[in-house]
């Protein structure tokens, strides 16, 4: 997925804030008078320029649309909430370089799409235990697919997958690399079986039945991180059939 353009979502935001700006109306001669202020654009253009806005608001400030007001006929918290976005964008670097250690970002849309597609909805309302619980449901559906296994699911599914056993009729295995009977051939397999063990049986099976939403962002996105690479190694492997 590309990277945000800030330049491009910069020019946006500044659209919708001229668009929705409060101005003093054209008050003319034998005309109607008008008192107070009026909306500088049409409510089509505002409408219009507010769409892209919340769009890049969603990957600017994860989360925004939880505390929306349920009314908001006159623009001014998403204008708010444009103008925060647009601050994070200019003095991203700045703050990086003053705040941190200036250590590189992980960005959630760069996930691999199993680990990604299916929650991100979820992670843009703040809800991002449930976006991690989407990830495993969708990795896990992904697996049954490419080996054709509707019969088990998850941690015994992938167990089998990895199993350095050979395959066996409704039984085929994810091969990430060649039999050539090394070290690593067996390693990368036991790894791949652990760490897929690990995630459902850590963070999957308890997710289920005590989902903590409490805005643990990061701990949301290391987990995630995790089932990217479990997914990445899943698109990647071949099939070995008997």
């Amino acid at each position: 997925m590309a990277k945000l353009d800030a330049e491009w979502a910069i020019d946006q935001i500044n659209m919708f804030l001229r668009a929705t700006d409060q101005v003093s109306p054209n008050n003319e001669p034998g005309g109607v008078f008008f008192l107070g202020t009026v909306m500088r654009g049409t409510e089509t253009e505002a409408s219009s320029h507010a769409h892209v806005v919340e769009e890049i608001i969603d990957r600017v400030l994860p989360g925004w649309r939880k505390s929306r007001p349920s009314t908001d006929d006159s623009y001014r918290w998403l204008r708010d909430q444009a103008s925060r976005a647009k601050t994070a964008l200019e003095r991203s670097a700045e703050l990086a370089e003053r705040l941190g250690d200036n250590a590189p970002d992980m960005d959630a849309a760069n996930l691999h799409p199993w680990a990604w597609d299916n929650g991100k909805s979820f992670w843009n309302t703040g809800h991002f235990h449930q976006a991690v619980m989407q990830a495993a449901i969708r990795i896990n559906a992904e697996t049954q697919s490419k080996l054709g296994r509707m019969d088990i699911s998850e941690t015994a599914l992938f167990n089998e997958a990895f199993s350095l056993s050979d395959p066996k009729p409704g039984a085929s295995r994810l091969r990430l690399m060649e039999n050539d009977s090394s070290k690593t051939y067996e390693n990368l397999h036991r790894g791949a079986r652990a760490l897929a063990e690990g995630l459902y049986a850590a963070i999957r099976n308890p997710g289920m039945h005590s989902p903590s939403d409490g805005g643990q962002e990061q701990l949301a996105l290391e987990q995630l991180a995790a089932f990217s690479l479990l997914a990445r190694w899943i698109d990647q492997a071949v099939v070995l059939k008997p």
